[in-house]
């Protein structure tokens, strides 16, 4: 502390140096270059061979004529100079503080800093000396400026530019063409399965899929929805119409029987798909159609009409399931169908993501894609972690093991039934479309499980419990699967027994939730240890959670997008899926069934609205429900029915006798005669304020009493009965 003071002190009292100090300096041994790698400094005549350590606090300068160095700021940096003669003008963003140690050595322009300089705090405040060498930490880190010439703007120029390419690919799309396509969804928008679309040019229309979905609650007695075909009848009177089927599943081909009863058109699919459709044409008495069959090669381009589709693999809960590459006129189309990402699948075939890449890079004017488990963070887990839940509930299993699943989901039965082998069961299969799928895909080499291990159903009781496996349908708790009849007690073959251990490696279909928790309760009333949702991995997905969703995106990276397959909700949040992943909001609508959407290269727009709606099946004999009986079935359950049955005289204008009035679902049995006596009341009434000519119209007399007999229940029950009235004048 002394030091400083001391060499301050000298600072402050040295005057600046005049003319003759100057010359008599000249006379003086010239200073030597300071050495930061010496620990002593020897200065001019020895004056200063006694200087600290750098490090130490510096002593102050002896010679008090010595002349201070206006070029050193207070670390003892030399400031760069502007001019020969040593004039510089002032640096405002100088330290101010300078001034403080100006009593140092005066140095040339050339003299390099002393490295050791003691670190002072207002060295932050300190110019940089960017035209000398050498490193300082003491002294400000320079600012590494880059120069920028016009060779690198080129290439980054160059470089921005293929990067905007590759985000847009699309923009390779000829945008002068004059090509214009529709398409048309007539199921699968709005719900869960049942999907077909129709796509179509100026002369050729394809049809996508023919799917059937199922019915809710309040559709009695209907088995199976399917689409209303209307639109199809119109567009066979002027176009080449053509079905292209992506995979096997029921929601894509179940209606394809029904119709082929309205509508023949060649179809395209691969064998697995046809070899399914053409089981239910036999079932359904139309294998005269089989004749209609084309069966693809994936990888390969078919030219139907004037559109060159082709089929690429994808991954989902079924074999040889596909997406399609569709070039038309307008551009390329591709449809995801169903899929997933599994990158380990049980048959390890892949998703062809090359062929998607490829496309993408050649310019993809639209994109449908799968819009299931648009709320699902993350990634579908892959079908091999079943394998792994089978093992654990194997190995927990001490009697019969009964399996249940959708009866398409091959790799799922494949992996229960390798297990079944590994723990020495015998497989019994039961139900119709199963022990059907199964035998397909063994016959097409897709399931390879010798025949001594399978069991007829009547076969299982010579067996222990132990050695038994049973693969059956009913996972949807459907009343006439094989797995109810089980849990009522009602299958021929199969009891159930408290040692039982019954998985159901399925969720339920929305819509099927009630028919899926009853089946749960008849089990488990039965004693069976039931294996539902206690093992995370006892199912998984065949959809496309958001991370594989936003890869399809950016693998094609499309300048419009039209999700699919869901429900509103699970469209609209693909859409904004779509959005992150650099689609144009403008450029993606959201659309529901009978929506008929014009793409062209500059725009897309929906046109007009096509009819569009369910047909109701009875499965039991594969009938057709009218529209108006579903109704009438609804309105019988929710608001009741009265029947009125009376005898009016002409002459009088009473009711001859007593009325017979009978109700369902209005009033209780005990409170039967009070409503029966304000029937009467009611028609009495209605027949005394009536005309004479009005008795000669049996239908007009029959609708007023329906309109009277309505106000009155609406006024005191709140219901909307079906009133049917029997009207006889005499």
């Amino acid at each position: 502390m002394d030091n400083k003071q001391q060499n301050n002190g000298n600072s402050q009292n040295q005057e600046p140096r005049t003319q003759n100090d100057s010359t008599q300096s000249n006379n003086t041994p010239r200073e030597r270059r300071p050495n930061p790698h010496r620990q002593n400094r020897t200065e001019g005549q020895g004056q200063n061979s006694n200087r600290p350590n750098p490090n130490a606090n510096r002593k102050p300068n002896p010679n008090p004529n010595r002349k201070p160095n206006p070029n050193k700021d207070v670390n003892g940096n030399v400031q760069d100079k502007e001019a020969p003669n040593g004039n510089r003008k002032p640096n405002p963003n100088q330290n101010r503080n300078r001034n403080n140690n100006q009593n140092r050595n005066n140095t040339n322009s050339d003299k390099r800093p002393n490295n050791n300089n003691r670190p002072n705090n207002n060295r932050n405040n300190n110019k940089p000396n960017n035209n000398k060498s050498g490193g300082n930490k003491n002294r400000n880190k320079r600012r590494n400026i880059t120069t920028v010439n016009d060779t690198m703007r080129e290439y980054l120029e160059i470089n921005d530019r293929v990067k905007e390419a590759t985000m847009n690919p699309w923009k390779n799309i000829d945008m002068a063409s004059k090509g214009k396509i529709r398409f048309t969804p007539l199921g699968g928008l709005g719900e869960i399965g049942g999907n077909m679309a129709v796509l179509e040019t100026e002369t050729t229309a394809i049809i996508i899929d023919v799917g059937m979905s199922f019915p809710d609650e309040t559709m009695h007695g209907v088995d199976i929805l399917v689409p209303d075909f209307s639109y199809l009848h119109t567009l066979k009177k002027e176009k080449d119409v053509y079905v292209i089927i992506t995979h096997g599943h029921e929601d894509h081909i179940g209606a394809m029987p029904y119709l082929f009863k309205e509508l023949q058109f060649p179809i395209y699919a691969t064998p697995l798909a046809l070899a399914m459709i053409e089981n239910k044409f036999n079932e359904h008495g139309l294998s005269q159609y089989v004749k209609n069959f084309n069966y693809v090669t994936m990888r390969k381009q078919h030219q139907i009409g004037d559109m060159k589709i082709e089929w690429m693999h994808n991954t989902h809960s079924i074999i040889d399931a596909c997406s399609l590459a569709i070039e038309t006129p307008a551009g390329t189309i591709i449809h995801t169908a169903d899929f997933k990402v599994d990158h380990t699948p049980v048959d390890n075939y892949t998703m062809d993501l090359r062929r998607f890449a490829h496309y993408g890079e050649k310019g993809v004017l639209c994109l449908f894609s799968d819009s299931t488990n648009s709320h699902n963070p993350g990634a579908t887990r892959s079908e091999k972690v079943v394998g792994k839940t089978f093992d654990t509930l194997f190995e927990l299993a001490k009697g019969r093991i009964l399996m249940s699943t959708f009866s398409s989901n091959v790799h799922r039965i494949v992996q229960a039934m390798e297990r079944g082998v590994r723990y020495g069961r015998k497989i019994c299969v039961i139900g119709r479309s199963m022990e059907r799928n199964i035998e397909t895909n063994r016959a097409l080499g897709f399931v390879d499980i010798e025949d001594k291990h399978f069991i007829e159903v009547h076969e299982v009781p010579k067996y222990a419990d132990h050695e038994v496996l049973i693969v059956t349908t009913g996972s949807q708790g459907e009343t006439m699967a094989a797995l109810n009849r089980m849990a009522t007690d009602e299958h021929r073959h199969i009891k159930l027994k408290p040692s039982d251990t019954v998985i159901i490696s399925a969720s339920a279909i929305p819509g099927n939730e009630a028919s899926v928790s009853s089946l749960l309760n008849k089990l488990m009333k039965a004693g069976c240890t039931v294996r539902y949702r206690e093992f995370a991995d006892i199912h998984v997905s065949g959809h496309a959670g958001q991370e594989e969703q936003k890869l399809i995106l950016r693998l094609i990276q499309p300048k419009f997008f039209l999700p699919v397959h869901g429900e509103y909700n699970h469209i609209a949040k693909h859409a904004r899926t779509a959005v992150e992943c650099g689609v144009d909001e403008r450029n993606i609508l959201l659309m529901g069934d009978g929506d008929q959407i014009e793409l062209t290269p500059k725009y897309l727009k929906k046109v007009k609205t096509v009819k569009s709606g369910k047909t109701y099946i009875d499965n039991q004999n594969n009938m057709t429900i009218e529209n108006d009986v579903v109704l009438d079935r609804q309105k019988l359950a929710e608001d009741g029915i009265i029947n009125v049955v009376a005898q009016i005289s002409q002459s009088n204008q009473k009711v001859v006798g007593k009325p017979v009035i009978s109700t369902h679902g209005i009033v209780p049995d005990k409170d039967d005669k009070k409503f029966q006596k304000e029937i009467e009341v009611l028609l009495e009434t209605m027949l005394l304020n009536m005309k004479p000519e009005a008795l000669k119209n049996h239908k007009d007399i029959e609708n007023d009493i329906r309109a009277v007999v309505r106000k009155h229940v609406v006024r005191t029950k709140k219901r909307y009965p079906l009133i049917i009235p029997t009207i006889f004048i005499v």
